[in-house]
C-alpha cells in the first residue's frame, strides 16, 4: 500500500512539473535574459535656413536670382542625401527692397520659424539691418551681395561675407593703365556700396580723376549728366552703378554723342539683360564683375547649364552668390558636425574652402579676403572675359568701337 501511495505521489509530482514547464512557470534550466531596452530613435526635423530677399521693389531682379540660387543649392544637398542626415529647407520672406521689410522678416524667421542659420538679403543697405537682427539673436549669418565696409567695421561677431568688399572693386580698373587711357570721369549712385567704391577710386586714381558726380539711385534721366561728360571728354567714363541706371546712362551718352575711349560699369554689364536692352550699343562696354559662366572657376559651366534647365535662362552673378552662400553654410555645418551656433560660427571664421563664386576666406571681422573681381567686355553680343590674364578668353578691344 505504501509503495502504491509513493508511486502515485511521484506520478502526480511529475504531472505537476510537466504542467508548470509547459505553461512557462518552471523554466529553470536556462537563466532568464531580460531584453535590452530599445533606445528611442531621435526624430529631427529639417535644417532650416532663413533669409529675406527682394521679390518686389527696386531690388527684385537681384533678389529673385539670389533666392533661386540658394534654393537650387538646397535641392542639390537634398538630392545628394541631406545634411547631417537632415533635409534642408529654405524659409524666406519678401523684404520688398525696404529696410522695414528686412527687419520684420528676420525677426519673424528667428522668433516664429526658429530657423537654424541665416543668409543675408541683397544690397549693403538691407544687409546692414539684417546683420543687426542676427547679432541680437546670436545666430550666424552669411551675407550675399553686400560689399559695404561698414558691415565689417561694427564689431559684430556673427557676420561672414562671400561678396568682394567695396574697396577691392578698384582692382578691376588697373587694366585701364595699360591701354593708354589717362583722364577719368567717375559717376556713381549715392548708395553705401557705390559711395565706398567711389571713395576708393578717388584714392587710387588721384590726378587721373578729372570729373566726379553722384546721382540718386532711382535717377533714370541722365541727359544733363551726359552733357557734362561730353564737355569733359575724358578717356574713361567709369560708372559705379547697377543695372537699370547703367542702361539709362549708356543711352544718354550715345544720344549726346559722348565718345570716351573706354566705358566701364560695375554690376550692369555682367547681366545678360544689359546686352538685351542695349543691343549694339553694349558693344565694347566693360564690366567689373565677380563671376561669369565662361570663367574657369570649378563648376561654372555645370551650374549655368543646370540653372538654365531649371529656370529657363542663363544665371547672373546673384544666383551664383546665393548658391555659394549655401555652400559656405553647408561646409561649416559639416565641419562642425552640428548646427549649434557657436560651433558653426567657429568654422565660418576659420575655414578655407572653394565655392562656386571662388575662394571663401575671411578675416577676424568676417570680411571676405579670398576673392578678386574679374573684368569682362561685350564683344559680338557676348560677355567675354578680358582680365585677369589667366582667365581671359580674348584680348581687350580698345578704344571703344
Amino acid at each position: 500500500m505504501m509503495v502504491q501511495t509513493k508511486v502515485i505521489r511521484i506520478f502526480l509530482a511529475s504531472c505537476l512539473l510537466f504542467a508548470l514547464t509547459a505553461s512557462g512557470f518552471a523554466q529553470t534550466l536556462e537563466p532568464t535574459v531580460e531584453p535590452s531596452p530599445v533606445e528611442p530613435v531621435p526624430i529631427y526635423g529639417p535644417i532650416k535656413i532663413g533669409t529675406t530677399q527682394s521679390l518686389t521693389g527696386h531690388y527684385s531682379d537681384q533678389g529673385v536670382e539670389q533666392l533661386r540660387g540658394l534654393q537650387m543649392w538646397a535641392a542639390d544637398v537634398n538630392t545628394r542625401g541631406a545634411l547631417l542626415g537632415r533635409t534642408v529647407d529654405i524659409v524666406y520672406y519678401d523684404d520688398r527692397s525696404r529696410d522695414a521689410g528686412t527687419v520684420e522678416g528676420f525677426n519673424r524667421l528667428l522668433k516664429e520659424d526658429k530657423v537654424d542659420l541665416l543668409v543675408g538679403p541683397y544690397s549693403s543697405s538691407l544687409t546692414l539691418k539684417a546683420t543687426l537682427v542676427a547679432e541680437q539673436f546670436n545666430v550666424p549669418i552669411v551675407t550675399t551681395a553686400a560689399s559695404s565696409e561698414e558691415i565689417w567695421s561694427r564689431g559684430l561677431k556673427n557676420v561672414f561675407g562671400v561678396d568682394t568688399p567695396a574697396r577691392d572693386y578698384v582692382q578691376g580698373i588697373h587694366l585701364t593703365q595699360n591701354t593708354g587711357a589717362y583722364s577719368v570721369a567717375l559717376v556713381y549712385a549715392t548708395t553705401e556700396f557705390a559711395e565706398e567704391v567711389a571713395a576708393a577710386v578717388r584714392e587710387e586714381l588721384g590726378d587721373r580723376l578729372f570729373f566726379v558726380e553722384g546721382y540718386a539711385p532711382e535717377e533714370r534721366n541722365f541727359e544733363g549728366l551726359a552733357g557734362r561728360l561730353y564737355e569733359m571728354d575724358a578717356d574713361l567714363i567709369l560708372g559705379i552703378s547697377y543695372l537699370e541706371d547703367s542702361i539709362a546712362l549708356t543711352r544718354a551718352i550715345k544720344q549726346k554723342a559722348v565718345k570716351p575711349r573706354m566705358l566701364a560699369y560695375t554690376i550692369g554689364p555682367g547681366l545678360y539683360e544689359f546686352g538685351e536692352e542695349l543691343g549694339a550699343d553694349a558693344e565694347g562696354i566693360m564690366g567689373i564683375v565677380q563671376w561669369l559662366r565662361s570663367s574657369r572657376e570649378p563648376g561654372a559651366q555645370d551650374f549655368a547649364y543646370r540653372y538654365k534647365q531649371r529656370y529657363g535662362y542663363i544665371p547672373g552673378v546673384y544666383a551664383v552668390i546665393g548658391y555659394s552662400a549655401g555652400q559656405v553654410l553647408e561646409a561649416a555645418v559639416r565641419l562642425a558636425g552640428t548646427t549649434d551656433h557657436a560651433s558653426v560660427n567657429k568654422q565660418l571664421r576659420s575655414m578655407f574652402i572653394q565655392t562656386l563664386i571662388g575662394t571663401y576666406n575671411v578675416d577676424d571681422t568676417g570680411r571676405q579676403i579670398g576673392r578678386r573681381n574679374i573684368v569682362l567686355q561685350w564683344q559680338n553680343h557676348q560677355r567675354r572675359l578680358v582680365s585677369p590674364e589667366y582667365m581671359a578668353e580674348t584680348a581687350l578691344i580698345y578704344p571703344l568701337p
